[in-house]
């Protein structure tokens, strides 16, 4: 295969970065003839990126989607000739291969590609006149017009189009430093597919954008499986703990590894971060287990690091509203109902006033962006287990079990999870 990709949904939190991360390392050492690469497919919050910069990690890079590129079937000559050159620099060329186009500078310079269609047009011209070459031109003499060049970041499918309309042999390619390479016909015979694991999800509509043109070849998952389609078996692991490092580092236990402390602690930070420092709902006995031993593979104290990372957290009042909330935004439909539904962890809810009409707005134009019925922010207070539910106006807001605080405002004691303890009121909401 190569190249394979691993990545997390489209909001990354630090469960989706981290297991990430974390599952690449682990596949880097059981499968050497490949590499795995760890990125992320969508941009992170301030606090998210703190965190992980004190890891001492490479953070995984933004890739923003797997559509098949120019740059997948782009070539590039190990041999070139200069404008001036006469067309017998060419023979030399050919003796070792016979490409169907080659690039021609002028000094230093990007001046164009020769194809062979060059080459056979003008000999057969010489030859209709009186039957025999008397002169040898200069590559230059016998190039044909240009056709439009292509950028490395185009897509394959439009690459294909307009070289077909162009009616060229070959397009050259550019990137920010100016000439990278050449297609010719011959590049989009074969559609490239990116091979890609999926972790901490396994929807489309959550993950990189162009999954459906990728060769997906695993899953990694804790939440409710909808899968992607595939056409070859894969390797998926998916069950209901409360985090999907937990998994990973279980999948180092599964193929005798130890993860190294660099690793256990990226794996724990993932871990208590999607926990909520073991106090979700959601939290299994494997996850404790896991936590402490990661803990103790990097000897940090558990309780005292979670407290840390959560102490990093921006207070609502000082983010973005609308980062804040799709931060960690997922989407369901349900009855042919369209729900979105937010996350946000703070330290205390002391402050809710002061942020909450800023926040019902911009969570009514996200709404409204998204084409969504309704949505929801659930605000959480990981120190004290208490949340609160801020909503836009739909009628399942009768039907939610929790104390109205005010209009589109609902007290949530003792809820600490989206997935175990609100998503089934809202389904139950809407059902009504």
């Amino acid at each position: 295969m190569g190249t394979i990709y691993v990545t997390g949904h489209r909001n990354p939190d630090l469960d989706s970065v981290c297991s990430a991360y974390g599952y690449a390392q682990l596949m880097n050492l059981q499968d050497p003839d490949n590499k795995y690469i760890p990125v992320r497919c969508g941009h992170l919050s301030d606090s998210t990126r703190n965190i992980l910069e004190q890891l001492d990690i490479d953070i995984p890079e933004y890739m923003r989607d797997v559509y098949p590129k120019v740059s997948d079937v782009m070539l590039r000559a190990d041999h070139r000739i200069d404008a001036d050159d006469p067309l017998t620099a060419v023979a030399a060329i050919y003796e070792k291969n016979t490409p169907s186009a080659i690039p021609v500078y002028e000094k230093d310079d990007f001046y164009g590609l020769l194809t062979v269609d060059d080459i056979t047009n003008w000999t057969m011209r010489e030859l209709s006149r009186d039957n025999k070459i008397t002169s040898i031109p200069s590559v230059r003499q016998i190039m044909s017009k240009q056709g439009p060049t292509l950028d490395v970041h185009d897509l394959f499918d439009d690459a294909k189009v307009m070289l077909q309309s162009a009616g060229n042999r070959g397009l050259a390619v550019y990137d920010e430093n100016g000439y990278a390479g050449f297609v010719t016909r011959r590049c989009f015979l074969n559609i490239p597919r990116y091979n890609v694991i999926l972790v901490d999800h396994n929807e489309s509509n959550q993950s990189i954008r162009g999954i459906e043109t990728a060769n997906i070849v695993g899953i990694i998952d804790h939440h409710r499986l909808d899968a992607i389609k595939t056409d070859q078996p894969i390797f998926i692991c998916a069950e209901p703990l409360g985090s999907t490092c937990t998994l990973v580092y279980q999948q180092y236990i599964r193929n005798n590894r130890t993860p190294d402390p660099v690793t256990a602690k990226v794996l724990l930070t993932g871990l208590i971060s999607d926990t909520l420092i073991l106090k979700s709902p959601t939290t299994t006995g494997e996850d404790v287990v896991a936590a402490h031993v990661l803990a103790s593979i990097c000897r940090i104290d558990l309780d005292k690091y979670g407290l840390s990372m959560f102490s990093q957290v921006e207070g609502m009042s000082e983010r973005d509203p609308k980062d804040a909330i799709l931060s960690d935004f997922k989407t369901y439909t349900q009855n042919g109902v369209r729900i979105g539904i937010g996350q946000c962890e703070v330290t205390t809810l002391n402050d809710l006033s002061d942020y909450r009409d800023t926040y019902e707005s911009t969570l009514n134009d996200v709404k409204t962006m998204q084409g969504l019925d309704w949505a929801v922010l659930m605000i959480t207070d990981v120190i004290h287990e208490h949340s609160a539910l801020l909503c836009t106006d739909h009628r399942g807001n009768r039907f939610l079990p929790y104390k109205a605080l005010d209009k589109n405002l609902f007290d949530m004691p003792d809820v600490m999870s989206r997935k175990k303890q609100l998503l089934p009121e809202i389904i139950h909401a809407v059902g009504e």
